[in-house]
């Protein structure tokens, strides 16, 4: 029987390549995809450390089960697809073996209150998460990126790539789709909210930071400040998206403010910096990384908005596939990827992606 290759993380800090069987049989409708590349993301790297408490206040809070594929930024092809039933892309079209595609990190139920009232996946309170709460203990077991081939199951969003997207920056959809936070920003009502014009700061510029800072250029932004640590996430920033690089205790006033770290403390640099009447966007902390301090009353003097967003959205994916499409000409969005490994030598690629010194975006291939 063949088998797929797959990093799978035992424990914490315990990340072995195994072989599993390939999927054979699939139920009618799911896909199986045989994979391009997968993103390491800032939530990996946190499942990686332990730090597993994931939506924490909510009631989908969860931690990660051992053994996981990890892997939920993917781009791959479509190997094939359970007979019995159709599989469909974003745009209402049938999946077909060979189609490029992007999939969702997520799979809703359907039924429960959140999905029946048309709310967006990170509510639902019976989510299918590729990557991050699917373990692999039992088959089809391949439910995360981190693999020759990924498992999706009927249902699950998927979408076509466009011919004249690279692999390098298809796979950064998914972190782009996080981006309609922007979008929200814009039709909240003055004084706070997004117009173009306005500046913005963007705490923490790894990948998702960078996509906020780039959206917000392309949406009419002032000037975009960055505030990262690590120079090279700073001079990526500045290439792909123009970002000025700053100190959090130089900047006040800034009319809206992307916290993009999943790190303490990082909030009261948010609040310190944004003006009076602005906007806050939280998109970093998925994970729980400890209580904050701080005085809600802050928040009623100073009439701030806060807006959190635990991911994005199914209705933003073809727009946002489109988006890169339209723009990779002009702005070099496959500069984020830093560094590419195979499978096989995953454990080295979670090694250089925690090093925030040397590295970006870091894909996994297969």
């Amino acid at each position: 029987m063949p088998t797929v290759q797959a990093a799978t993380l035992v424990a914490p800090y315990q990340l072995e390549v195994h072989d599993y069987p390939y999927p054979t049989e699939l139920e009618p409708g799911a896909v199986l995809l045989r994979m391009i590349a997968s993103g390491i993301c800032g939530t990996d790297k946190h499942t990686f450390r332990g730090e597993v408490e994931q939506y924490p206040g909510s009631e989908t809070q969860r931690g990660a089960t051992y053994p996981l594929i990890q892997g939920h930024e993917n781009v791959g092809i479509v190997e094939a697809v359970g007979e019995g039933d159709a599989a469909y892309a974003g745009d209402g079209s049938e999946l077909q073996p060979g189609d490029r595609v992007v999939p969702a990190p997520n799979r809703a139920c359907g039924h429960c209150a959140a999905c029946q009232r048309g709310f967006p996946y990170f509510l639902c309170t019976n989510l299918d998460s590729y990557g991050n709460a699917l373990a692999a203990d039992s088959p089809p077991y391949l439910w995360g990126g981190w693999s020759q081939y990924l498992y999706l199951k009927p249902r699950t969003g998927i979408f076509r790539v466009p011919d004249s997207l690279p692999d390098d920056v298809a796979v950064l959809t998914e972190i782009f789709a996080v981006t309609h936070s922007l979008e929200r920003a814009a039709v909240v009502p003055r004084p706070s909210g997004f117009r173009p014009g306005d500046s913005v700061a963007v705490i923490g510029v790894g990948a998702l930071g960078q996509a906020h800072a780039i959206k917000a250029q392309l949406m009419g932004a002032g000037r975009v400040f960055a505030i990262d640590p690590s120079q090279k996430r700073l001079d990526v920033a500045a290439r792909v998206a123009g970002a000025e690089a700053a100190a959090a205790d130089e900047l006040r006033n800034i009319d809206l403010v992307v916290n993009a770290t999943g790190f303490p403390g990082s909030f009261a640099k948010a609040v310190a910096m944004v003006r009076d009447g602005g906007t806050i966007i939280e998109v970093g902390a998925f994970v729980n990384m400890g209580a904050e301090t701080f005085n809600p009353a802050v928040i009623c003097g100073r009439n701030l908005t806060l807006m959190g967003f635990g991911g994005e959205d199914l209705k933003v994916y073809d727009r946002t596939l489109a988006l890169l499409a339209r723009h990779v000409g002009s702005i070099p969005f496959a500069e984020m990827v830093s560094h590419r490994f195979r499978v096989a030598d995953a454990p080295a690629a979670m090694e250089t992606a925690l090093d925030a010194e040397r590295s970006a975006k870091v894909l996994i291939t297969s």
